[in-house]
């Protein structure tokens, strides 16, 4: 018969493994594109600060040096790579990161789940669609983060060239739960079957998590996209929970948050925010592309001179590799009405009162601060998500106009001039400000506490 001090060290042992077995610790892996790793490291503090014992972003070793460690909730961890930096194209980067993460993540699991706290979820980039077959195989339970709205996966779901449930032959598009949809109103890797091979089998693959995936996170609320979230939620186990902007700008309940905590490109926030502090409410124009975003010498000299005969200030973000395209006339013109920096401080620039338009690239992230902020804006869309994303800003949440491309595939300067002064000085500017107030109320009641993003990064967590 064994010893109550046998007896007694077992109950131990068992007390110790149900105690491990209950922490809760999840793995967050974006793809290492500072669009993607910002939404899904701000997710990753939401799900910190409901007490999740143990939250690690997995990241190359290239960008984790940019990083804190320990990113105030959350912990930062390193997948070791050679000194050389990732291919600056998108195609080759994307085949580099699926085999970098391939060779190690079981490396990376195994050593986090020595601690105390073992890893129970994989919440991956929903483009690197490879990963929940890793997860499953390590035990994992997988969930897929969508950094983009629900409409494009809606539209890349329909229209996914291997089910071929819709084809595309150039003509309008109706889709379930979606309004009427021209050409130029779908993502370009729809018709641009040619340019960037492994991004458009990756989008089209993301479908992949539909069938796979434990959960599907999105960044959006519940509000911004009623009919289509209502038409996924019956099929899918989606969940939205954004929109993943810092805390502080939102609902204010986690107080450390003031920022992303990954920017590649320096601000120039002293000089940003001192010139914007010296501008009257509403009377400048905010103009960005984005990190990735590039237009050609002809398309910068229009929108150049555009801002121009707006007679608006304007503060626009050129970076660096840009500042050639411009020309020397517009240099000299510049300081009378505007000031141009390679980067600022996006999310402080759209809470200035002094800004009173957004003219951009319509990127998710851009336009979902945009909303969460109040902002009314101007698009010119370039590739991928922002041709429907402008679509959507323009007529479906109505608050902002689409400037219209000419023959020559260029957004002339009187065009650009004549869409910003629809905004910042005409009587639908008011109607579109009204509009972009009450999203900025939707949006941070969804966050709040009891909202619908909130309830369902409850209802997540609950089931682990």
């Amino acid at each position: 018969m064994p010893s109550p001090l046998y007896l007694s060290s077992q109950v131990r042992v068992v007390q110790k493994m149900e105690e491990k077995s209950n922490k809760s610790h999840i793995l967050v892996l974006p793809i290492p594109v500072q669009g993607h790793i910002n939404p899904m490291v701000q997710f990753s503090k939401r799900l910190a600060s409901k007490g999740v014992n143990k939250v690690t972003v997995v990241t190359i070793y290239s960008i984790s040096k940019n990083m804190p460690k320990e990113s105030g909730l959350i912990n930062i961890e390193s997948i070791p790579h050679d000194d050389k930096s990732p291919p600056q194209n998108i195609d080759p980067m994307l085949e580099w990161f699926h085999l970098l993460v391939s060779k190690n993540l079981r490396k990376i699991v195994e050593k986090l789940s020595d601690s105390v706290y073992p890893v129970k979820v994989l919440v991956f980039d929903s483009v690197a669609t490879w990963a929940i077959d890793l997860a499953h195989k390590l035990g994992l339970k997988g969930a897929a983060f969508f950094t983009q709205p629900c409409c494009l996966s809606a539209i890349y779901y329909h229209m996914d060239p291997e089910t071929t449930k819709v084809s595309f032959d150039g003509s309008d598009v109706s889709l379930p739960s979606l309004p009427l949809l021209t050409k130029e109103d779908l993502p370009s890797i729809i018709y641009d079957t040619d340019l960037y091979p492994t991004l458009r089998g990756l989008v089209f693959s993301q479908n992949i998590n539909f069938k796979k995936a434990d959960w599907l996170f999105f960044n959006t609320f519940d509000a911004l996209e009623k009919e289509i979230v209502e038409w996924i939620r019956p099929r899918y186990p989606i969940k939205t929970v954004g929109p993943t902007i810092p805390s502080m700008y939102l609902d204010k309940r986690l107080m450390e948050d003031k920022e992303y905590g990954l920017s590649l490109f320096k601000p120039n926030s002293e000089i940003c925010m001192k010139w914007l502090d010296s501008k009257e409410i509403d009377s400048v124009v905010y103009v960005s592309f984005g990190s990735l975003a590039s237009l050609d010498e002809q398309q910068m000299e229009e929108l150049a001179f555009g801002l121009i005969l707006t007679k608006c200030y304007f503060l626009w973000v050129v970076r660096a590799t840009e500042e050639n395209k411009l020309p020397e006339e517009f240099m000299s013109k510049l300081f009378e009405k505007g000031l141009m920096v390679n980067w600022c401080p996006q999310l402080d620039v759209l809470a200035h009162r002094s800004v009173g338009c957004f003219f951009t690239h319509s990127g998710w992230n851009s336009t979902l601060e945009a909303l969460s902020l109040g902002v009314p804006m101007v698009t010119m869309p370039q590739w991928s998500d922002q041709p429907t994303n402008a679509k959507f800003i323009s007529d479906v949440w109505q608050t902002g106009v689409r400037v219209k491309v000419g023959e020559n595939g260029v957004v002339n300067r009187d065009e650009i001039a004549s869409s910003i002064r629809e905004v910042m000085e005409e009587e639908k500017g008011t109607m579109l400000k009204e509009n972009a107030m009450k999203w900025k109320n939707l949006a941070k009641e969804a966050v709040d506490e009891g909202g619908s993003s909130d309830k369902n990064i409850e209802e997540f967590l609950s089931n682990l």
